[in-house]
């Protein structure tokens, strides 16, 4: 849409965007940073939240509900992947001619201006390895911009304005979204089948993957590990990290439940390691950020500090409370993979009882994925399953989280989020692990567990 115009003449000072969608978990700092640049800015959301109020507070004008009216003065709209042609505004904004770009398209833009633009994607572990470079550049004292797709203790927020020549962000694969960016460093972590609601198999991913790397002008950092990640940087001259004695940032001495190890760069000590988070996946998620600190030129202490300081990002091994002698834990996996690393990492913890509460998110990955989802969500100890998250999507499939109880013997599916509260209640002992675990709203159930903890 409006391919002739070009956003760089729109995201000048005086100029004013109208965000659809503006709460979003990325169109709320954009619309920050677009402020901060001195661009007028106002936005819509169907429904105030913490972050509406937080624009609001910075100035920024922000209408609940999508209406017409809404986009009136706007020189340009900038709209979240979920406002479609058929939203009032997005239609209006197109009768009147004025221009409607992607979020993708102005943070792309925004990139430009920066030294430093260091595009962290992967099919898992996005935002966790995200944070964790963010803390390590904020220990290097370069005061980064930043753009996560989750809640940073550090920042108070999911976002930072910095005043450096450095840009970090999250970059997501779906719908090619990765390829409206301009990274100097962009980092792979994995690759993986999904988001097969877009994307035609995993040859297609790999290959979205591959233009995205390609973007690069200053480098690439990828895992070495992975085949996949491999097969997609087929031709691409590219920084390995992993275990492998092949990679160039290779993680070794690392202790049993990968809290400590020693970062190796081209054979020499870059720095020892100790984590403020568990789980062997995290130790290839602290190597990535080793490896693109280290290609930055970045000294070895920022990277022990900064991961030292690291304990989280919200909704990833978040600890949210204790239930009747009972530890509640929530995360966002949502692909097999991730549920898979999550249920091993919980088995670190000791001798416990996993009480899993997942809920699926999509009704398209839930089909392409579903054997898969069922072999690892067998690893349960107890399973609670929550109706599928919608999303972005209508069932026009006919599938449901009780086709996966059907196939895992002794799982209990669950049609509202009550229900799943009020069967937690029932069986929880003291010692379990409670873990809900989705991309959705799944967390809920947990914080309505723990209201009435006492």
């Amino acid at each position: 849409m409006f391919e002739n115009q070009k956003i760089k003449k729109y995201i000048v000072p005086g100029k004013r965007a109208h965000l659809v969608g503006i709460g979003g978990v990325s169109m709320r700092p954009l619309g920050l940073v677009l402020k901060g640049m001195g661009i007028e800015v106002t936005g819509s959301d169907m429904s105030a939240s913490v972050s509406t109020e937080e624009l609001v507070e910075h100035g920024i004008p922000v209408a609940i509900g999508h209406r017409a009216e809404n986009i009136e003065g706007a020189d340009f709209i900038i709209r979240t992947a979920a406002a479609h042609n058929d939203n009032p505004e997005i239609a209006a904004a197109r009768s009147a001619g004025i221009p409607v770009f992607e979020r993708a398209q102005a943070w792309g833009e925004i990139m430009k201006a920066y030294k430093n633009a260091v595009c962290i994607s992967g099919t898992h572990g996005k935002t966790t390895t995200t944070s964790m470079m963010t803390h390590i550049l904020m220990e290097a004292g370069m005061d980064p911009t930043v753009m996560i797709g989750g809640y940073l203790p550090l920042l108070h927020a999911g976002h930072r304005v910095g005043h450096g020549d450095t840009i970090v962000l999250e970059s997501c694969e779906y719908c090619d979204s990765f390829l409206n960016f301009f990274p100097t460093l962009a980092v792979v972590l994995n690759v993986e089948a999904d988001h097969l609601d877009y994307f035609k198999d995993l040859a297609d991913i790999e290959d979205s993957f591959h233009q995205f790397a390609e973007l690069a002008t200053s480098g690439v950092v990828a895992n070495g590990d992975d085949p996949h990640t491999m097969e997609a940087m087929r031709g691409v001259d590219c920084l390995t990290f992993g275990l492998g004695e092949d990679n160039r940032v290779r993680a070794v001495n690392v202790d049993s439940d990968g809290w400590n190890f020693d970062v190796i760069c081209d054979g020499e000590l870059y720095c020892h390691v100790e984590l403020g988070v568990f789980g062997k996946h995290n130790v290839m998620n602290a190597l990535a950020a080793a490896a693109s600190a280290w290609k930055m030129g970045i000294p070895g202490e920022a990277v022990v500090r900064g991961l030292a300081s690291f304990h989280g990002a919200g909704r990833r091994m978040e600890h949210k409370g204790t239930y009747h002698g009972a530890e509640v834990y929530d995360d966002y996996a949502h692909h097999p993979d991730e549920v898979a690393a999550t249920i091993e990492s919980i088995r670190s913890l000791g001798d416990h009882r996993l009480v899993l509460a997942f809920q699926p998110h999509t009704y398209t990955r839930t089909k392409a994925l579903f054997d898969d989802f069922v072999r690892e969500l067998k690893k349960a100890d107890v399973l609670v399953l929550a109706e599928i998250y919608a999303a972005r999507e209508r069932n026009t499939i006919g599938i449901s989280s009780k086709d996966l109880a059907d196939q895992i013997p002794g799982s209990v599916y669950c049609e509202t989020l009550p229900e799943v509260t009020d069967y937690l209640r029932k069986i929880v002992k003291e010692g379990d692990i409670v873990l809900t675990m989705g991309a959705g709203d799944i967390f809920r159930a947990g914080e309505h567990l723990l209201e009435d903890a006492d």
